[in-house]
């Protein structure tokens, strides 16, 4: 790579999101200038705070002012970069009333990066996506192992606005390159349920949830299995898949693992044991989640796991982008040392 395409900035949305933050800390030590995309310009000194205590070097970042929800700003942020990484999409850590206030900017959002990208001609698009994208179908069969050729189907029944959400606004991304003369080459990729350090007190999901259990909010858990990922893990994917060839036009499971939410309080425990008495001490019937799911907003979340069990494979990832992928214990173990360092369990 020239040292001209090196000072091309890479842009990336929502630089202050848990993901966004990782990935610029990867693309700052690998050399690459970055152009991170905010919606409040006060959120700036945090960012580069965050990404200095990921190990980076904070003089290449600089950041632009654009929404989602909005048209304005985008143009100017992507300009003359040489890549955009889409990771902005809302994740809440409960289920809104209305679906389109999660749905509407997860879509929208991306159509508006996608046409800023082509309008300024820029040649690569990675696009955060989810495997929530992937493992509902409109029919589950017992056993079956998804991998990137499978989709959800987004009018199945019971789906979570967040889930749709995901579906739609990937989908959204293939339309937009398949019909688009001249449309940026696309790469997505699909992590799992995503673990690792945090690097500040702006938690992310998984992080709300550890302490919310930290502070005894649940003393039983959902009974519910699924895929898990590291935060490293798929910074270095988006990377990679903006870099190499033969990632454009792919998806990429990123996923090493499984977990139980009642083996999240069990690793949390181990590394803070004085959180004995805090952590999960059982795990609930599927009846007694969906009943308590009535007054409590956060548990519909995880209301599509109950009953079942969705494996996915993470193969693709290694063999395409070369990436060796940190285990549960790992991801897991190291978000509740960070929090336990941080003081916010």
């Amino acid at each position: 790579m020239s040292a001209e395409n090196q000072a091309m900035p890479v842009v990336v949305t929502g630089a202050s999101g848990f993901i966004a933050k990782y990935v610029i800390a990867e693309l700052l030590r690998r050399g690459f200038h970055v152009r991170g995309t905010l919606r409040n310009a006060d959120k700036s000194n945090s960012v580069r705070t965050a990404v200095t205590r990921a190990g980076a070097d904070a003089e290449n970042l600089s950041f632009a002012i654009a929404d989602l929800t909005r048209e304005d700003g985008w143009d100017a942020a992507v300009q003359g970069a040489r890549a955009v990484i889409h990771t902005a999409s809302p994740f809440p850590v409960q289920q809104p009333d209305n679906a389109d206030d999660v749905i509407a900017p997860a879509r929208e959002g991306t159509l508006r990066v996608l046409l800023a990208a082509h309008r300024a001609g820029i040649p690569r698009v990675v696009l955060t996506s989810s495997t929530v994208a992937v493992m509902y179908p409109a029919h589950l069969v017992a056993g079956y192992v998804f991998s990137e050729i499978d989709f959800t189907d987004e009018t199945r029944e019971g789906l979570t606005p967040y889930i749709r959400s995901k579906t739609l606004a990937e989908k959204a991304g293939w339309n937009f390159v398949a019909s688009k003369a001249g449309a940026p080459e696309l790469a997505v990729i699909n992590p799992a349920f995503v673990q690792g350090p945090a690097l500040d007190d702006d938690l992310s999901t998984s992080h709300q949830l550890m302490r919310l259990m930290a502070e005894g909010r649940y003393p039983a858990s959902p009974k519910i299995i699924f895929p898990v990922c590291d935060v490293r893990d798929v910074a270095a994917a988006h990377v990679e898949a903006m870099i190499r060839p033969e990632a454009a036009g792919q998806r990429f499971i990123i996923a090493e693992g499984e977990t139980r939410l009642f083996d999240i309080g069990q690793r949390m425990i181990a590394e803070c044991p004085d959180l004995k008495g805090k952590a999960p001490r059982f795990e609930l019937p599927d009846a007694a989640v969906r009943a308590l799911a009535v007054v409590d907003k956060r548990l519909r979340t995880i209301l599509p796991e109950l009953g079942s069990h969705r494996v996915c494979s993470g193969r693709k990832a290694r063999e395409v982008l070369g990436l060796t992928l940190r285990g549960p214990d790992e991801a897991i173990g190291s978000a509740a040392r960070s929090l336990r360092a941080l003081k916010l369990i």
